[in-house]
């Protein structure tokens, strides 16, 4: 049995093993290292610090994701499959780590804001 999210460590932890995986992901990659290129230690911070809030009301977290996604959508067009794709990698990135009610918090979260971004972009 897995443990929940029950830290800053623990989104952390996601956070960074699901990078991984759209740092290995061609047709999500591209954003992060030609599009807008990302200071990778920085973009894992604000990350946790969003979901960080997103769990656990920290209130630390004073981005805009929809206007950082429309910015990068003016430079390059956001093909709709690449919502699903990184929907299916958030949601299998938590259920190889964690189980639990957070986890399934973060994960119907993860997937209302990806469908917002994507009716909106």
């Amino acid at each position: 049995m897995k443990n929940d999210i029950q830290s800053r460590i623990d989104i952390e932890t996601l956070v960074q093993a699901f990078y991984t995986k759209v740092r290995n992901e061609n047709s999500l990659n591209k954003y992060f290292s030609k599009v807008i290129p990302v200071d990778w230690n920085l973009h894992y911070v604000k990350m946790a610090d969003f979901w960080e809030n997103i769990l656990f009301f920290t209130g630390n977290y004073d981005g805009n994701p929809m206007e950082a996604h429309k910015r990068i959508n003016e430079k390059q067009t956001m093909v709709q499959n690449e919502f699903e794709i990184w929907i299916k990698l958030f949601c299998s990135t938590v259920d190889e780590l964690f189980e639990g009610k957070n986890a399934e918090k973060i994960k119907s979260s993860s997937t209302q804001i990806a469908l917002i971004m994507k009716s909106k972009i």
